[in-house]
């Protein structure tokens, strides 16, 4: 559930967030401000009335995390005029989700072809960084407008525009993908022995670890640069 404040919070300084073992982290003024005052948030009952040709759905609230997100393209210049967006996740996933919905729809709207174009770490650097185990937050955005832009070409009948990503199977033996690989860099694994820890992966497939380092170095440089 989405919680407003009532008065604009005073973001001179950083929120210093804590978790149940008194550890805490820091979030940037603009993180705090996302979630807060998200932006572009869906209010419950506006679905039925908000006019959209693009809607993603990503992740599972079993899981944790879902995030749904619709979008407005004008058909004459392809750029998204309109976004709204909902989740069932933590503070990161608002923000990250809040910052995109600006980053697509602001200066009269973002082409689509340039949307689709966004990564994890651009809106990571418009919120001023997020701790490590929150990035996968910020590809939780990225995924739903993905799946979104997809939805406007199959919408508007431009299927071979459509973007699909297939799972590629890495360890034979346990049937992992880079897809898995992919999830485990996310959550905070940075070498071989991090995702094996994880995954198990290579260990009854060996043949399969040069790929997989390969996969963990791409993946790596791919969200933390």
């Amino acid at each position: 559930m989405i919680i407003k404040a009532e008065k604009k919070e005073d973001l001179s300084q950083p929120v210093d967030i804590r978790g149940k073992d008194g550890g805490g982290w820091l979030y940037s003024d603009i993180v705090k401000d996302h979630f807060f005052n998200p932006r572009n948030f869906m209010q419950y009952g506006e679905d039925e009335k908000f006019k959209f040709n693009g809607m993603g759905r990503v992740g599972s609230p079993a899981c944790g995390d879902e995030m749904v997100l619709w979008i407005w393209v004008d058909p004459a210049t392809e750029k998204i005029k309109e976004c709204r967006w909902r989740t069932f996740g933590c503070g990161s996933a608002i923000a990250s989700t809040s910052v995109l919905s600006e980053m697509i729809t602001e200066n009269n709207g973002m082409k689509v072809d340039e949307a689709i174009k966004i990564k994890p770490q651009d809106i990571l650097v418009r919120l001023g960084g997020l701790p490590d185990r929150k990035i996968h937050c910020s590809v939780l955005g990225d995924k739903a407008l993905q799946a979104a832009v997809n939805d406007y070409f199959r919408q508007t009948g431009q299927h071979g525009r459509i973007i699909t990503a297939g799972a590629k199977v890495i360890d034979k033996v346990l049937n992992i993908t880079d897809h898995d690989i992919e999830e485990a860099v996310l959550e905070g694994a940075r070498d071989l022995e991090d995702v094996q820890k994880k995954l198990k992966v290579g260990i009854g497939d060996p043949e399969s670890i040069p790929a997989i380092e390969d996969l963990i170095r791409f993946y790596t440089e791919k969200y933390y640069g």
